[in-house]
């Protein structure tokens, strides 16, 4: 299983992006799919999931109120809408796949697999 994150990238205080991941696996839609960051020097960090079918989502608390996670099960993708972004956001951003299907990820790192490349999100002025 590969996955693709994209649409990182510089932004200032208070500004906006999406970010996406692409999945290449055919049973995407049986999975939940985290959001996860990495500033340099700290540990990987939960940022958010959702179930496979959408239905529920979590996020950490730093994010709440900020961030939105979705899907679309028919392009094998997740998305992470982010606003009122701050410079503590900065770090890369990964997405990653549950270890089984039809199961809660959580909100450690050790809960999925199959982490793609990041995609680098830069807050400041």
């Amino acid at each position: 299983v590969q996955l693709q994150a994209s649409g990182g990238g510089l932004v200032e205080p208070g500004g906006s992006l999406t970010l996406a991941c692409e999945s290449s696996d055919n049973a995407f839609h049986q999975y939940t799919m985290g959001w996860f960051r990495q500033a340099p020097g700290k540990e990987r960090e939960f940022v958010s999931q959702i179930t496979w079918s959408g239905r529920f989502k979590e996020y950490g608390d730093s994010v709440k109120g900020r961030f939105t996670v979705s899907r679309d099960n028919d392009a094998k993708s997740v998305y992470l809408e982010m606003e009122n972004l701050k410079p503590e956001d900065t770090a890369v951003y990964f997405c990653g796949r549950a270890l089984n299907p039809y199961t809660y990820g959580g909100n450690s790192a050790g809960g999925y697999n199959s982490w793609g490349r990041g995609t680098q999100v830069t807050v400041s002025s």
